[in-house]
């Protein structure tokens, strides 16, 4: 007997299968990756050995406004680990400065008090001062340019009006821009909606480079790496994590060649091979990337790319969260899959819906794959209402995808889908 217990929420679920029905677990080998001291020496050494770059400290020198743009409530950069290293060579650099942090919710809601003191702990949230980035309050952005493919780059006028901008975030491989980190820090992370809108058009998400671990010809991740330049984002510290969210590694400094390199270690733990299956099981890696459905697309993207047209995806996703946003759950909920993605594809850039991209993917995956959704904490008339099967475990799951297979059942294990980049 196959078992397996993979992340669910801050916990583990355990799949069960015969041998012979396993063609295959798909694991990216972060959880392999030995690093080389602490995860506080990681990021020191790599802030003391930029790339491409003055140090952070040197940046900081004579400067009076200091922003930090940092990931937000739905991304697991360990900014406990992070952040008071990076606020303690900043302070000491520049100790008359005034320093902020701008939290990147792109278009995500705003983090909660309590979900600010996990992220950052006491201290930081009672003693520094933290500004949450709202992409819809238009009376904070300003325009600071063009983007390549012609839409106006809007971004926070904090972050626009700051005379040192510096990000930390985390990388690992994103279903359409490629890889995550550095750029995104800026664009979607503190854009105007109009301006992720633009970016995030359907024609963009449609187009065959934009998918996860492509940049060369990617047309989103262009258009972000403008914005970031435009920006003049100027240092970033990105960490790479194993399963458990520690960090494996740290890469500081200049915004491409800091994140190229980061993009390249990524590269080379995540890279697997699809296999021979007609259902694939994936997760979203548990909390906090499992909050909701919105976020839960993501890992069915690994799965949907080992799998045959037809193939039956199998979510494990907590979604405590639900839907994730009323848009995304309208674009899903009220209409054909298939019709909703062709009409994104045809739509022009600047009249680009909200929540539009991750329905647009989720579309595609529901017109191509019936698709299980693993929840006991999310309401199942909604999860039926977005087109999927829902079911309270693992178990059930199998018997019901079993069901929607001609023949035997091939199942693909992908313990992290967030992790993994799969090729065929």
């Amino acid at each position: 007997m196959f078992e397996l217990d993979v992340p669910y929420a801050r916990e583990h679920l355990r799949i069960r299968l015969p041998e012979q029905d396993v063609a295959g677990v798909l694991l990216g080998h972060q959880n392999e990756y030995k690093r080389d001291g602490t995860q506080e020496e990681l990021i020191e050494s790599a802030l003391d050995a930029p790339f491409d770059s003055p140090t952070l400290e040197e940046l900081a020198q004579g400067k009076r406004d200091i922003v930090v743009i940092s990931s937000d409530h739905t991304r697991p950069v360990p900014s406990k680990v992070t952040m008071p290293i990076l606020l303690r060579r900043i302070h000491e650099a520049a100790p008359d400065a005034r320093v902020r942090i701008l939290v990147a919710t792109g278009m995500h809601r705003s983090s909660t008090h309590e979900e600010l003191l996990h992220k950052y702990g006491e201290e930081i949230v009672a003693e520094e001062e933290i500004v949450m980035h709202v992409a819809t309050d238009d009376d904070a952005m300003v325009r600071i340019g063009t983007l390549p493919s012609g839409g106006d780059c809007e971004i926070n006028a904090i972050a626009a009006q700051a005379d040192l901008l510096i990000a930390e975030g985390f990388i690992e491989p994103h279903f359409f821009a490629g890889f995550s980190g550095s750029r995104k820090s800026v664009l979607p992370g503190v854009a105007s909606y109009k301006t992720i809108a633009y970016n995030h058009n359907g024609g963009f998400v449609h187009d065959g480079r934009a998918r996860a671990g492509v940049l060369h010809g990617n047309p989103v991740h262009r258009d972000m790496m403008a914005a970031a330049r435009m920006a003049n984002l100027a240092f970033i510290l990105n960490v790479v994590l194993d399963g458990d969210h520690e960090v494996i590694g740290a890469f500081a400094g200049d915004i491409q060649a800091a994140h190229q390199a980061g993009c390249s270690f990524v590269r080379d733990l995540a890279g697997v091979s699809a296999v021979d299956c007609n259902v694939a099981i994936t997760t979203n890696g548990g909390y906090p990337l499992d909050q909701n459905i919105y976020q839960a697309v993501k890992g069915m993207t690994a799965a949907e790319a080992t799998l045959p047209d037809g193939g039956v995806i199998i979510a494990i996703a907590a979604c405590e969260d639900g839907h994730g946003g009323e848009g995304f759950f309208r674009n899903i909920a009220e209409g054909d899959p298939a019709a909703f993605e062709a009409g994104c594809i045809e739509r022009p850039a600047d009249q680009t819906l909200p929540d539009q991209w991750t329905a647009q993917i989720f579309a595609r995956i529901l017109a191509h794959h019936p698709v299980i959704l693993v929840s006991d904490r999310c309401d199942h008339d909604m999860i039926r209402a977005m087109h999927m099967t829902p079911a309270n475990t693992v178990d059930e799951a199998i018997a019901l995808a079993r069901t929607l297979v001609d023949g035997d059942a091939r199942f693909a294990i992908i313990p992290d889908g967030l992790g993994v980049v799969v090729a065929r």
